[in-house]
């Protein structure tokens, strides 16, 4: 199976200490360790090489005084050619996909535009404290293609798909499967493990889209490369409806992608809002991931996420912007939306589970457990710095650090201790 490491970076980051308030999720339950003075080290290598309290008699002076260091936010959930078409109201899911998002995403056959709204995709991203990403690329070769190289150039660690969609949609839009698995056939030969940081994700944009074939050729492809698979699942219930009508042997949505050999380990569903008991116990068992969107649910209209439907069950769950629908680049506003929904579905989630997933959680949804979302000797220094309040009690600082709507960007981002923020000047000519 094909996986993203972190190998050596090209350019090697000098070693260096980090003196500040330090975040430490637990590796393996939705707890968060404060260290209230710690020292954080990264070695050459762009990985901690150790991380301690600070001494007494310390001379190195705090950092970032003001903020706290945690590890990088993980955007489990986004669509980069919706990058410009934040906020647009035009209704509930399927309606809006048609009025907005369709024909926005028709101007992505122009590689001067897709490359003006890669640098202002990568440059929100970092601006936010997210240093990695599973993204919907256009459905567009080219576009996608350039998504990449402005992924690598900014730094950042993403998992990245073509768009696949052979129907419901303008022509302008659809790619045939055989003409569809050659292009991801050719970006995986250029981009899949591109300087450990970047990694190809099978994206058939949801079963509406997809044609029977065009769906079992993207199973095909992930299991040939062993290749994560990221898609939309029970999102609105017109869609349901409309999906139940185009696949009408499926008992149910998720049987849909099971089916066509969509579903297991390395499947990423996002939204997860309608599923049933019994498809929430096969996705279970199956090892998939969700993808929990509330901000961009809300906004839709579709519904609120059951958490603890799949938390419960073991399921892996991390957070998601889904920027369009989704109306910041933000996971701390993620953040906010998620808990209110928590308090909507009767099972109130704290400010200190929700950072969990949006870093560590996010992280393991990816199956990059290994390596991201730990404070801890060997993960990768994948850092946010964010500025924060002095508040004594641990709840307190998780409350401040989750429910402010007037947050600043992130004062730093890191990825194998390599300074992100600020390091982009200027972007390409704005089209």
């Amino acid at each position: 199976m094909s996986t993203i490491t972190d190998g050596p970076a090209k350019t090697p980051s000098r070693a260096r200490v980090l003196r500040g308030r330090l975040l430490c999720p637990d590796p393996r339950q939705a707890k968060i360790e404060r260290i209230a003075d710690g020292l954080l080290t990264i070695g050459e290598d762009g990985r901690i090489a150790s991380i301690a309290p600070a001494p007494n008699d310390c001379a190195l002076p705090q950092s970032y005084p003001g903020a706290v260091i945690l590890p990088g936010f993980v955007d489990t959930h986004v669509h980069f050619p919706q990058t410009r078409v934040i906020g647009s109201a035009s209704g509930p899911l399927l309606r809006w996909l048609e009025r907005t998002v369709f024909p926005e995403e028709l101007r992505f056959h122009s590689v001067r535009y897709a490359a003006a709204v890669a640098w202002e995709f990568c440059e929100a991203l970092i601006r936010h404290g997210t240093t990695c990403a599973a993204i919907y690329g256009s459905s567009h070769e080219a576009a996608t293609d350039v998504l990449f190289q402005e992924l690598s150039r900014s730094g950042l660690r993403a998992l990245v798909g073509m768009t696949l969609m052979d129907r419901g949609a303008p022509p302008g839009l659809l790619v045939g499967v055989e003409e569809a698995i050659a292009a991801c056939e050719r970006l995986i030969a250029r981009w899949h493990g591109h300087d450990g940081r970047l990694g190809f994700c099978v994206t058939p944009r949801f079963a509406l889209s997809c044609s029977p074939e065009l769906l079992r050729a993207a199973g095909r492809l992930a299991e040939a490369h062993g290749l994560h698979v990221q898609t939309h699942l029970s999102e609105n219930t017109d869609e349901l409806l409309h999906t139940a009508t185009a696949f009408p042997a499926a008992r149910d949505y998720l049987e849909v992608y099971e089916s066509h050999g969509l579903s297991g380990p390395r499947s990423l569903f996002a939204h997860c809002i309608h599923l049933s008991d019994g498809e929430w116990d096969r996705l279970a068992a199956a090892g998939g991931a969700v993808a929990h969107c509330p901000d961009s649910n809300f906004f839709l209209g579709s519904g609120c996420m059951r958490l603890r439907a799949a938390t419960g069950r073991g399921i892996r769950v991390g957070l998601g912007t889904d920027v369009g629908a989704g109306r910041s680049f933000s996971l701390r506003q993620v953040i906010a939306g998620a808990y209110d929904a928590s308090l909507i579905a009767g099972a109130p989630a704290t400010a200190e589970e929700l950072l969990w997933l949006a870093t560590r959680g996010g992280a393991c949804a990816l199956g990059m457990a290994a390596e991201l979302g730990c404070l801890q000797p060997g993960h990768a220094a994948d850092l946010a710095v964010i500025d924060a309040p002095e508040i004594a009690a641990a709840e307190g600082l998780f409350d401040a650090l989750a429910f402010r709507r007037d947050a600043a960007p992130a004062r730093a981002v890191f990825v194998r201790g390599a300074l992100l923020r600020g390091a982009v000047a200027a972007g390409p000519e704005v089209v």
